[in-house]
């Protein structure tokens, strides 16, 4: 369960539960980083003969090839592993800057990316073992996540600097108000941001690393004991040369039908897969939930389902317990958006959420969120320079919502999910704001 390695996991006090890949949630209950408990598994060697079939996992090998007519995956010794369906989810790997990427090895080793458990191991032992200051390249989910969870864990020991190209943190995502909005947030928790700044070389100088930047007008330097890179991923697909199988051309991954099928007997799902959305076309999704979802999908088609992808996926964000939001559909900030927003309370939080539900998952909170009544009250779209407590924000393509984000709203995504299959053309978006009753005591 990879979201809580940029968040909550970082507020742990207790050496030991780290150690176990434990976190607390914002209301301080223990959860495990581990999807399911080790005991859900059926050894290898005794999955054939296991009464109730099961789930078993083969650590230490690759597969270097998959065989779609003779349905075979070939591992690299050349053993072979024949079967009836499989499933490929192979997921992504972090991208590097080729700065770094030709950089020297003594620069490299202060340089990591920010994936898995064990670089979260790394990260961590890295600042225990008294670095003063980190350096993130990044500004979208990862990289301001990482930022105000190390900035607000360590508060007095710990310098972070947060670089991207942008003008406001996600800002590829949020309208540009709510980005810079968003960077005044991120900043109030400690972070150093610097804006509209790209990495134009790097030195290493008694055992620190020299960043130079260029900010458009002027250069300027920042001295960093680590950096973390945090600018995107790239699908898993090495698999499609050799195996005979197409991957998109523009939005990469392995090229799938609605169905999440590539071909006779053989599907793919989470971040590795190109799919074609009934709703909103061809997707390639990077996030948890997506993950899940298409996971679930495609174990069900295996089964002989034949569903297409019509339930939309959703994905979450949290700048620390206080500042959190949830998206669905296509959320670029290219496209036109039209922003509803109210007065934020106390229960208008990622920790009120969790106080409340017990489960820091919002993918299933939302699964459980109860039907609300629309708002009897109508509210103007937000005007620039107001405080963006809470609200909700459409994402417009030819006059049809195509995305929406509910920054500090919970509980509503049953309501975009409605809201986005019906692709209707909306005169007035202010009455669509009432359904989902941002003013709700």
């Amino acid at each position: 369960m990879r979201p809580p390695l940029s968040k909550e996991i970082w507020f742990n006090n207790d050496v030991e539960t780290t150690k176990k890949l434990k976190f607390k949630q914002w209301n301080g209950s223990e959860r495990s980083l581990f999807y399911e408990p080790e005991d859900f598994y059926v050894d290898c060697t005794k999955l054939i003969t296991h009464p109730n079939g099961g789930v078993a996992v083969a650590r230490g090998w690759t597969v270097k090839r998959i065989d779609a007519f003779g349905r075979k995956a070939i591992l690299e010794d050349n053993y072979e592993i024949s079967y009836e369906k499989c499933l490929i989810a192979t997921g992504s790997t972090p991208m590097n800057l080729p700065l770094f990427e030709e950089a020297s090895e003594d620069i490299k080793d202060k340089v990591m990316l920010f994936r898995g458990i064990s670089d979260f191991e790394e990260l961590e032992d890295v600042i225990k073992s008294g670095s003063k200051s980190v350096a993130i390249i990044g500004g979208g989910f990862l990289g301001s996540e990482l930022a105000c969870a190390l900035a607000r864990s360590h508060k007095t020991d710990l310098n972070v600097y947060q670089i991207f190209r942008e003008p406001g943190n996600m800002g590829k995502v949020l309208p540009g108000y709510l980005s810079l909005w968003t960077t005044n947030m991120v900043q109030e928790e400690g972070v150093n941001v610097i804006t509209n700044a790209e990495l134009e070389n790097v030195e290493k100088v008694n055992d620190q690393l020299i960043l130079s930047l260029n900010n458009g007008r002027k250069a300027s330097m920042i001295m960093a004991d680590h950096v973390i890179v945090a600018v995107g991923a790239s699908p898993n697909t090495d698999l499609a040369g050799p195996s005979g199988l197409e991957v998109d051309e523009e939005i990469g991954g392995f090229l799938v039908n609605a169905e999440l099928m590539a071909r006779s007997n053989l599907w793919s799902a989470g971040d590795c897969t190109c799919f074609y959305d009934v709703k909103l076309g061809r997707r390639r999704v990077e996030h948890h939930d997506h993950a899940v979802v298409s996971g679930r999908l495609a174990g069900e088609n295996m089964t002989g389902a034949g569903k297409p992808y019509w339930h939309q996926s959703m994905f979450w964000s949290d700048l620390g317990p206080n500042v959190g939001y949830e998206a669905i559909g296509i959320v670029d900030s290219t496209l036109p958006t039209v922003g509803v927003f109210a007065k934020a309370t106390d229960k208008d939080t990622p920790k009120a959420v969790v106080e409340a539900t017990d489960e820091g998952n919002r993918a299933k909170t939302e699964e459980e969120a109860q039907p609300v009544s629309p708002a009897s009250r109508s509210a103007e779209p937000s005007k620039h320079g107001e405080d963006y407590g809470k609200g909700v924000i459409f994402y417009m393509r030819n006059d049809i919502i195509v995305g929406i984000v509910m920054w500090n709203v919970f509980n509503r995504m049953p309501v975009a999910r409605q809201v986005l299959k019906e692709e209707k053309k909306y005169g007035d978006l202010n009455e669509v704001a009432k359904l989902f009753n941002i003013h709700e005591e």
